[in-house]
């Protein structure tokens, strides 16, 4: 919003206050000013003058020679190349002495043998933005009305010697997009009144419902539209004023008729638009939403196709203007405009928000719309504009304003007491500080006995619903500055991370120190993917998103390893086709079709391998990732929660995993068994349909690992005494895990058993079919005594006859 120091003034007093230091006074109130501009870039010297005659210089066939009167009583000689200049012209001059823009200083010269004594300016050379001209004023000089003075200074013709606050609003602050709004703001920081501008209405006897009836549709969409007639108008240039103002705010005049709803726009906040009153023979306007189907040629002679949220305004049966948007070609003001019907209406702020956004269509009028306009103020502006059209357009405003409303909007009255103010800003306000602080903002109040101020907060301030934005208002009049200010006390409690957040943070330091590379990836995700692994997910429902930014990005995930499968494949297609990835995050359950409470954020583990272990080097074959690589990622976090006793791992086949190549993750505690997730290699189909190699992925829930995690570190002597080792190898069916008979060793050799590791698992025809041979290696030890060869051999016997009663194993020979 860009304000005129001098517009502003019109409406409160700023004596006292340069541009800077109001600007500096606003911006400590709460509204920042993001930068005070000068309107005069620069100009000394410049005047009117008016060119007596325009001759064709003698040796220039682009050049005139002309003389101009500069109220000095003496004719000047200037030479001009304009092709836009002309004998009776009213123009800016430059005389000799004179200083433009850019420290340019006007000198005696001559142009082709022929003196000039100044210089006949552009709109540009003074240092205006010439788009902001009306367009035939946009080349050449700028020609200036015909009552001026020759010898006026050009700074007070074109009201240059002003300043422009541009200020940078919240969005709460939208009463503040209009110079009375400002003023009010002002007013309330300065301790200053504000002056209305006069909206008084001269009518003709002839009623404004003999010409046009009004209605409304859509009352969801527009709950107030009025309407006046002004008939006779003469359409034509703004005086000089207006269009000084409109300039200096950053809009460029039109016409007498539309800088009237432009100049009423900015001094009310309230958007208003002009019709051609002949163009709409049925003399009818009904606001309703659009039908599909609909177009509507708008102002900038573009066809719009119109959709059913959007809302428009009709003739009873065609679309006219796109409601708060921008109006349409057909019912434009031109030059032929006799008679104009003249709106002002409340639209629901949503609606027109929506509507210019996918039109991209984004006009002064579709902001203040946005943010709702001061429901008070829709036929205030209306009389205002009605009566600035009679006297700059000598139009005739037909009696009464014509109008539908939907229902009025309720009267806001917050209630808050002068303990509470006091409370909350640490004062000790009395309660006239605080009546008088209410005066200047003008709210009106009650006060009762027990110091509680009953607000009517104004519809202009729709950002105040509550008692702390009173107190708020209370603290920026009072002064930021002088709020006193109070030490923090209390006990001070050392922060540290709860025992989830400390497991996350070792877990990802101890993977990127491996070598791993983190992934945080979105998590919303597209619904295709929450179909991917259910056996990890469960039966769940994906968690639609109300506002999704895509479809890609429409629901909460259900599990890490689809998107861990996306990355992969981004680098894959990127030549990049070994990658270690991992992720720690949040996934989302939920068992509802639509949600009635909050869905379920689950903590998981999930991880990903694919290409190759180590590269080929000239004295080395490279080496593919396996299982055991992925399962050994989960041991090695096991290990350092240092719950790798509680975990086994069981054959499973979960769908979209492999159904050979995958084990569950089995938790073990007094609760009894739980799998918490799988490990394995992708189903050969859905790696051939993500173009990947052979990928091996794990995830885990982490949240059954918290409580029985661990940091202790237990430390073991160094054994004393020797250790027996005995090797056997069992065939036994092929059904048989390896890790049911390393169970059973534990079992039957007890504390004895150093160790078990199997080291070869072998398959043939030797065996038979349905046959299979494991080689285990046994290590036994005491720690108190050197075990006997008798000893070692009775337990080992044991545990073969266990192995043979249990699995039906054979020794192998």
């Amino acid at each position: 919003m860009n304000v005129s120091y001098k517009w502003l003034s019109d409406y409160v007093d700023l004596s006292g206050f340069t541009g800077q230091e109001l600007a500096e006074k606003m911006t400590r109130g709460g509204i920042e000013i993001d930068v005070v501009e000068s309107r005069n870039k620069g100009v000394s010297g410049v005047v009117v003058g008016y060119v007596v005659s325009k001759e064709k210089h003698p040796d220039a066939d682009k050049l005139n020679v002309c003389k101009v009167d500069v109220g000095t009583g003496e004719e000047l000689q200037i030479v001009c190349g304009a092709k836009n200049v002309d004998a009776g012209q009213q123009v800016p001059v430059a005389v000799i002495g004179a200083v433009l823009p850019g420290d340019f200083k006007i000198k005696r010269a001559k142009l082709r043998g022929v003196e000039s004594q100044g210089m006949i300016c552009s709109a540009k050379e003074l240092g205006l933005n010439d788009k902001l001209l009306p367009k035939e004023q946009q080349e050449g000089i700028l020609v200036l009305p015909s009552h001026l003075k020759a010898g006026t200074p050009i700074a007070d013709v074109l009201d240059i010697d002003d300043e422009v606050l541009e200020l940078d609003l919240t969005p709460n602050r939208s009463d503040c997009l209009s110079m009375l709004g400002v003023a009010y703001e002002v007013g309330a920081l300065t301790g200053r009144k504000v002056k209305l501008p006069d909206q008084t209405v001269h009518h003709a006897a002839e009623r404004a419902d003999a010409h046009i009836k009004v209605s409304i549709s859509a009352p969801e969409q527009c709950s107030h539209y009025t309407a006046r007639y002004i008939k006779g108008v003469k359409v034509g240039q703004s005086p000089l004023w207006l269009q000084n103002k409109l300039i200096a705010a950053g809009v460029r005049p039109i016409n007498n008729i539309v800088d009237v709803t432009n100049f009423v726009m900015l001094e009310y906040g309230q958007p208003l638009h002009a019709f051609d009153a002949d163009r709409i023979p049925s003399g009818r306007i009904d606001v309703r939403l659009a039908k599909a189907g609909e177009t509507l040629v708008t102002l900038d002679d573009q066809e719009r196709k119109l959709e059913p949220h959007m809302l428009v305004i009709t003739d009873g049966s065609e679309p006219i203007a796109l409601a708060g948007v921008m109006g349409g070609a057909s019912t434009e003001v031109s030059e032929e405009t006799v008679h104009v019907l003249l709106e002002s209406a409340r639209f629901d702020g949503g609606t027109v928000r929506k509507t210019s956004r996918q039109l991209g269509l984004r006009s002064e009028a579709s902001i203040r719309f946005e943010k709702e306009v001061d429901p008070a103020r829709v036929i205030p502006a209306l009389d205002r504009a009605a009566a600035l059209i009679a006297e700059l357009g000598e139009g005739l405003v037909a009696e009464g304003v014509v109008e539908a409303s939907a229902g009025a909007s309720a009267p806001v009255q917050v209630d808050v007491s002068l303990d509470r103010i006091n409370g909350y800003l640490g004062t000790e306000l009395s309660r006239l500080e605080v009546q008088t602080i209410l005066g200047r903002l003008s709210f009106e109040f009650t006060l009762s006995d027990a110091d509680v101020f009953t607000v009517h907060v104004p519809s202009r301030r729709g950002d105040i619903t509550r008692a702390v934005d009173i107190i708020e208002e209370v603290a920026r009049l009072h002064g930021y500055d002088n709020i006193p200010t109070t030490l923090i006390h209390g006990d001070v409690v050392p922060g540290s991370l709860t025992k989830p957040q400390a497991i996350r943070r070792e877990l990802r330091k101890r993977l990127s120190d491996a070598g791993m590379h983190e992934v945080i990836s979105y998590s919303f995700t597209g619904p295709a993917q929450t179909k991917l692994f259910p056996g990890l997910a469960g039966e769940v429902k994906p968690v639609g998103l109300a506002m999704p930014m895509s479809e890609e990005r429409s629901v909460l995930r259900t599990t890490l390893i689809a998107q861990l499968l996306d990355t992969a494949a981004y680098n894959r297609n990127r030549k990049n086709e070994s990658a270690s990835l991992f992720e720690i995050g949040s996934v989302f359950h939920t068992d509802e079709d639509r949600l009635t409470r909050l869905p379920q954020e689950k903590h998981r583990f999930a991880a990903l391998l694919t290409g190759n272990r180590v590269e080929a080097e000239w004295n080395a074959q490279a080496q593919a990732v396996d299982f055991y690589d992925a399962k050994g990622v989960l041991e090695t976090v096991f290990a350092a929660l240092g719950v790798a006793e509680h975990i086994s791992y069981q054959a499973a086949q979960p769908e979209h995993f492999h159904p050979g190549r995958t084990a569950a993750v089995v938790l073990k505690d007094a609760a009894g068994e739980t799998v918490i997730g799988y490990v394995g290699q992708l189903h050969p189909a859905l790696q051939l349909e993500l173009d990947l190699a052979d990928t091996y992925v794990l995830e885990i829930a982490l949240e059954p690992l918290y409580d029985l995690a661990t940091s202790d570190i237990v430390y073991k002597a160094l054994p004393r005494y020797p250790a027996m080792q005995r090797d056997i190898a069992v065939v036994v069916g092929s059904e048989v895990a390896a890790g049911k008979l390393t169970e059973t060793a534990w079992a039957i050799a007890g504390e004895l058993l150093e160790s078990v590791r199997v080291f070869d698992v072998y398959t043939g025809d030797k065996l038979g079919a349905g046959k299979k041979s494991i080689a285990i290696s046994l290590v036994y030890r005491h720690a108190e005594r050197t075990l006997t060869d008798e000893e070692v051999t009775e337990l080992h016997g044991r545990v073969v006859l266990q192995f043979e009663q249990s699995f039906g194993a054979e020794l192998r020979k």
